[in-house]
């Protein structure tokens, strides 16, 4: 579920730039290269998360999801309230509407899905920076409490017991790897194919799958648990965002137009109901430019959403030449401390590049 899966650690130019941080990063020139920046360009640097938390041996979801380890989120989180300026979602829709301009060197931290390390682990360390955060949130998971679809579909190939896995529709028909590194890898293969597919296809299949090998999602799993509201009252009540990201995490354009309309009204009613007021910012699900489209722009301005986010890499030039496509930057577990800080002082030098889906 790793939205456009811009796997940062995988082939020799995200190895050069990581080599290039370090490098960097060594002789002291990352403050020198992020001040002449700072003379050149402004602009809104947003980061984004999944999951933080240890990648035990036994964990048997996709990693890709796993942002950072607590010890990293942590050194990640002290070096942008050192050196940059932590702003919130509404100071940023506050700025776009014509009010304080944001800071130099602004950084917007935001986390999508809603698992309930959100809670546990990444929000205690932003409160000790005070660094405020945006959290998009499925309602529908925040409501049952079940695992993602996206999820569910890697943690039963992960752990099927079958000798081989025969996915027709996706083209994949192989024997079942016994390692769980080399598992890993063929459910990350499964999610990127899965997400060609049209909404009513992929639901289709990941409820085939389930039925298979007999392992429904609402078995639930330690793993894979979504926030609770009370958790989300918390954070919010603390200083943090709470944001949409649809009611069941569908791709917003491959759904048809009351479907579309649909997991718009009701994230932003649940969202209303629960919180209080309404949401002021959406981000899509899956991120890439085919799961938005002009339909999904217009239904989140006509249901009172101000600002919305993509999962394409980049920073948004200030003031923004459109609200409702800001960019942002994925934070992995292969990101480093010098990588991470060379990410965020010269993005076009350091931030890995996209691998967006392509169509024949």
């Amino acid at each position: 579920m790793s939205d456009d899966h811009a796997k940062s650690g995988q082939g020799p130019r995200p190895a050069r730039r990581q080599r290039l941080a370090n490098s960097t990063h060594r002789l002291g020139l990352l403050p020198l290269l992020q001040g002449a920046r700072r003379l050149l360009r402004r602009d809104l640097r947003v980061l984004a998360y999944h999951r933080v938390r240890e990648l035990s041996d036994g964990f048997a979801f996709d990693p890709d999801l796993v942002s950072a380890t607590p010890e990293d989120f942590r050194a990640q989180m002290r070096h942008v309230a050192q050196r940059f300026h932590p702003v919130s979602c509404r100071e940023v829709v506050a700025a776009l509407d014509g009010g304080p301009a944001l800071p130099r060197d602004p950084v917007l931290v935001t986390f999508d899905d809603g698992y309930d390390d959100n809670h546990a682990i990444a929000f205690p360390i932003l409160r000790e920076f005070g660094v405020p955060a945006t959290f998009f949130v499925a309602t529908g998971h925040i409501d049952n409490g079940l695992p993602y679809g996206y999820d569910w579909l890697a943690h039963l190939v992960v752990t099927a017991r079958t000798g081989r896995l025969q996915l027709p529709t996706l083209d994949i028909d192989v024997p079942l790897p016994s390692g769980l590194e080399a598992r890993r890898e063929l459910s990350g293969l499964v999610l990127y194919r899965l997400k060609y597919l049209d909404d009513a296809g992929q639901q289709a299949l990941i409820a085939e799958f389930e039925r298979a090998c007999d392992r429904p999602r609402s078995q639930g799993h330690v793993d894979c648990r979504p926030m609770t509201w009370d958790q989300l009252r918390e954070m919010r009540d603390a200083g943090m965002d709470i944001g949409a990201h649809g009611v069941h995490h569908r791709m917003l354009a491959k759904l048809p137009d009351e479907a579309l309309l649909d997991e718009v009204t009701q994230c932003q009613r649940r969202l209303t109901e629960e919180l209080g007021t309404p949401a002021i910012s959406v981000s899509y699900p899956v991120g890439g430019p085919d799961a938005y489209d002009a339909r999904v722009l217009d239904a989140v301005r006509a249901h009172g959403f101000r600002i919305g986010f993509s999962y394409v890499s980049g920073t948004n030039p200030l003031p923004a030449a459109d609200r409702y496509r800001l960019l942002r930057t994925p934070v992995e577990t292969s990101v480093d401390r010098a990588w991470f800080e060379g990410m965020l002082a010269v993005p076009e030098m350091f931030a890995h590049r996209s691998t967006l889906r392509t169509y024949s």
